[in-house]
């Protein structure tokens, strides 16, 4: 069974920089692709970063460079590293794999932007 569980949530200052991290479990995460996500209240679910099971990652428009998403398979590990947060960045964070066609997502971790 496939289990994600972020972390590394919080209040970060504006301009400031946070890791999100999202570990992996029920089978090798070499054998996925993933992906974050974040949702804001009263706003739809929207996708953040994705990372291939090669390395190769895409980001949403939004993120304009401030985001880097990165996986360690050895620890199971995914991580986004996002820098020079905005205001409009306050979201619970998803991390989400595709698995044999059914979406598996974590519990979500917050992140709030102070100013």
């Amino acid at each position: 069974q496939v289990q994600l569980m972020e972390s590394g949530g919080g209040s970060v200052q504006a301009g400031g920089s946070l890791r999100l991290s999202c570990q992996f479990s029920g089978i090798p995460l070499r054998l996925n692709g993933m992906r974050w996500y974040r949702q804001a209240p009263g706003r739809k679910r929207e996708m953040v970063a994705a990372i291939t099971t090669g390395g190769s990652s895409d980001y949403a428009d939004f993120v304009e460079g401030r985001f880097t998403v990165s996986r360690d398979n050895a620890k199971d590990m995914v991580y986004l590293q996002m820098n020079n947060r905005k205001f409009e960045d306050a979201a619970v964070y998803y991390c989400a794999t595709d698995y044999n066609g059914c979406w598996i997502w974590g519990q979500g971790t917050e992140v709030t932007v102070a100013g």
